[in-house]
C-alpha cells in the first residue's frame, strides 16, 4: 500500500512539475512568451507604405497612406507604452535594441503625422529654441521620454550596446537619413539587418562618395564621430570603420590602405532635411 502511495505521488509530481515551471516562466520572463516583443503591426505598416529607392540605399515614407492605415500607428505605440523597464532589462541586448530601433522610427512617423501634410521637413515641428527631437511626449518605459532620450539616452548613453551601426537604422523622417527600412527590426535578425542598413547606406553615392582624392561623407559622421571609434570591429577612429566598410564604399584595396594611413582627406557632405515624402 505504502509503496502505491509513493508512486502516486511521483506521478503527481511529474504531472505538476510542468505546469509549475510555465508558470514560473510566465511570472519571472523567462520563458518564450515574455523573452521578446511581437513587432507585427509595425512590421506590416512598414510593408504597406515604405517604399524603396535604389535597391533600398533609401526609402520613401506614404505618410498619407500611414494617416489613412486601417490599422494606425497608434495601435503598435500603445503596445510600446505598456512595456515595462523590469520587462525590458529582462530580454536580451540584441531585443532591447530591436525594440528601442523601432519605438524610435514609430513614433518618429507619429511625430509627422501631428502636423502632416502643413509641413515640408521634421524641422518644422520645432522652433527657433525648441528641438522636435527634445519634445518630451513619448510614454516610453515609465516615463514621458523625447525622441533624443530614445536615441542619446536608452541607446547611446546607456552604455549597453556600443553599436555605431544604429546610426543606420534610426530614421529622422529626412532625405538625408539612412532609408526608413521595410521591415521591423527584431532581436534574431538584428545582426544582419543591421550590417544590412549600413550597407546600403554607404553604398549610396549620393551620400558617400571618394571624390578627387577625398572622401565625402554624410554628416552623420561628423555629428557622431566619437561613436565610430569606441572599439567597435577594433575600430578605434572613423577612418578604420570606413575603412572596414572599403567595399561598399567602393575603395580600392590602395585607397584603403591611404585612408587607414589617413592620407585621404574626410569631407562632409550638407545633409538634406526635406521630409522623405512619397507624396512630394
Amino acid at each position: 500500500m505504502s509503496h502505491l502511495i509513493r508512486s502516486l505521488s511521483l506521478l503527481c509530481l511529474l504531472l505538476i512539475a510542468p505546469f509549475s515551471w510555465a508558470n514560473e516562466a510566465v511570472v519571472n520572463g523567462t520563458g518564450a512568451s515574455r523573452s521578446s516583443f511581437d513587432h507585427q503591426i509595425w512590421q506590416q505598416l512598414l510593408q504597406n507604405h515604405v517604399y524603396e529607392l535604389r535597391g533600398g540605399q533609401a526609402t520613401e515614407v506614404d505618410y498619407a497612406g500611414f494617416k489613412q492605415a486601417q490599422q494606425s500607428p497608434q495601435a503598435y505605440l500603445k503596445k510600446l507604452e505598456q512595456v515595462a523597464q523590469s520587462e525590458f532589462d529582462r530580454w536580451s541586448k540584441a531585443e532591447q535594441l530591436a525594440f528601442l530601433i523601432n519605438a524610435y522610427n514609430a513614433w518618429t512617423v507619429e511625430l509627422i503625422l501631428t502636423k502632416y501634410p502643413k509641413l515640408t521637413s521634421i524641422k518644422d515641428l520645432g522652433s527657433l529654441f525648441s528641438s522636435p527631437w527634445k519634445k518630451a511626449f513619448i510614454p516610453f518605459l515609465g516615463k514621458t521620454r523625447s525622441l533624443d532620450d530614445i536615441e542619446h539616452g536608452l541607446i547611446r548613453g546607456s552604455g549597453r550596446y556600443n553599436e555605431p551601426r544604429i546610426h543606420f537604422a534610426v530614421n529622422c523622417a529626412s532625405i538625408g537619413c539612412p532609408a526608413l527600412a521595410r521591415e521591423a527590426y527584431t532581436g534574431d535578425k538584428l545582426e544582419q539587418q543591421l550590417e544590412q542598413a549600413t550597407v546600403l547606406f554607404l553604398q549610396d553615392r549620393s551620400r558617400n562618395r571618394l571624390k578627387n582624392d577625398e572622401l565625402e561623407v554624410s554628416s552623420i559622421f561628423k555629428w557622431y564621430r566619437d561613436d565610430f571609434k569606441q572599439g567597435w570591429r577594433g575600430a578605434h577612429s572613423l577612418e578604420a570603420f570606413l575603412a572596414g566598410y572599403a567595399q561598399a564604399l567602393y575603395l580600392t584595396p590602395e585607397q584603403k590602405a591611404d585612408l587607414l594611413a589617413e592620407k585621404i582627406d574626410i569631407d562632409f557632405l550638407s545633409y538634406d532635411w526635406d521630409l522623405n515624402d512619397r507624396q512630394r
